[in-house]
């Protein structure tokens, strides 16, 4: 009896290295010179040319986005008792860091327009609550928050814009890289983004003082003295030179990934966007996604699980949007401004594999499947 051959795996978003080896050359220069941790080369370089693609003044290179968004809500002064704006449709890294500095998070819907922090809602959260510390904008799947609004009513607030990009790097907003339109951005380089070092994040702000100071939180807060004296506390979320270098050898690459996402995105609307009750996510004439997620709503009698299901059934792994905070256990507790949107997108989301190693084999085979759903 002959044994059933697996179908081949189709990931939603795996670690894609570069073919030119590029990682490999940074990390074989650490290793050649010694300089496997804690700091070196490979990280002040990083640090440099991240901050240069981006188009920021300075950069810290940390252990993951979540110490980014955790020390930039330490650089924004935030402590005790504060309150910080955040959307409720996030993953729950975006809100963690805000309970970590003791301060109360408050979720703020969506809208349809971007998927992103509803401008209109935040201004009613702001009338509630006019003495907030800080807001947290999410570019969700690499589609950028409307920043104009945003950024308008917060500045007549005087409170501090942290950009959560973790899902967005390449990703302009009117021309300009999300990340770098508050005062602080923060980027994420896990296995499954856009571009990895397999673990780790990266804090940009102009404000040079904020990010030398981060730096120093970031190595344990160690005071400038001949022995060990910690004047504040510390945290241990430097990136490795290691990580470093393959971050760097990713960085040549990202344009490449943009380009493939794109390419995936396309394949999907033209083949997907037709079938009844489908839709995909939006599209605004300012913005130029990374398009890390090609996501669709349903909204007829094919459900999502049913999707999901199917593909997984193919051996082709896929997922719900993003489950809103303010439905979560653990912040339910915690007061939401807004209405249904994100429980809606929640409810009738799909994030679709978007892996740029897929071949155009592998988008028939995941589109076909789809399809069938609907037969």
């Amino acid at each position: 009896m002959t044994a059933k051959v697996a179908k081949k795996r189709i990931f939603l978003s795996s670690p894609h290295m570069s073919d030119a080896g590029y990682e490999q050359q940074f990390v074989q220069e650490a290793f050649d010179t010694n300089w496997i941790a804690p700091l070196g080369e490979n990280v002040n370089q990083f640090e440099i040319e991240l901050a240069a693609k981006v188009g920021s003044e300075n950069a810290a290179a940390l252990s993951s986005g979540t110490a980014a968004i955790h020390l930039a809500l330490k650089a924004a002064g935030v402590g005790e008792g504060d309150i910080v704006f955040c959307p409720s449709l996030t993953f729950s890294a975006t809100a963690n860091p805000i309970i970590y500095q003791n301060a109360t998070p408050v979720f703020i819907d969506s809208d349809y327009k971007t998927w992103n922090m509803s401008p209109e809602a935040l201004e009613r959260a702001l009338e509630k609550y006019p003495e907030v510390k800080a807001v947290i904008v999410v570019h969700l799947y690499g589609l950028s928050a409307d920043m104009d609004r945003i950024m308008e009513v917060c500045k007549k607030h005087n409170v501090v814009v942290i950009e959560d990009a973790a899902e967005s790097l390449g990703t302009y907003y009117k021309g300009k890289h999300t990340g770098t339109i508050g005062d602080y951005g923060i980027f994420s380089f896990n296995g499954n983004k856009i571009i990895t070092t397999s673990g780790g994040g990266m804090l940009v702000s102009d404000n040079e003082d904020a990010i030398k100071k981060t730096r120093f939180w970031a190595t344990q807060s160690r005071d400038p003295a001949r022995h060990y004296q910690h004047s504040e506390l510390g945290y241990n979320y430097r990136m490795s030179n290691i990580v470093a270098g393959i971050g760097r050898g990713q960085l040549k690459v990202l344009d490449e990934r943009v380009k493939k996402k794109r390419y995936i995105y396309e394949f999907y609307k033209k083949e997907l966007g037709k079938l009844e009750g489908v839709s995909f996510m939006p599209a605004n004439e300012w913005d130029e996604p990374n398009y890390w997620l090609s996501s669709i709503t349903l909204n007829g009698k094919i459900r999502p699980n049913e999707i999901i299901e199917r593909l997984e059934a193919e051996n082709i792994e896929s997922r719900p949007v993003w489950k809103p905070m303010h439905l979560q256990p653990y912040f339910e507790k915690y007061d939401y401004v807004g209405g249904q949107v994100s429980e809606n997108l929640f409810e009738n989301g799909i994030c679709l594999p978007s892996d740029t190693k897929m071949t155009d084999d592998d988008l028939i085979r995941v589109t076909e499947v789809i399809k069938q759903c609907f037969i």
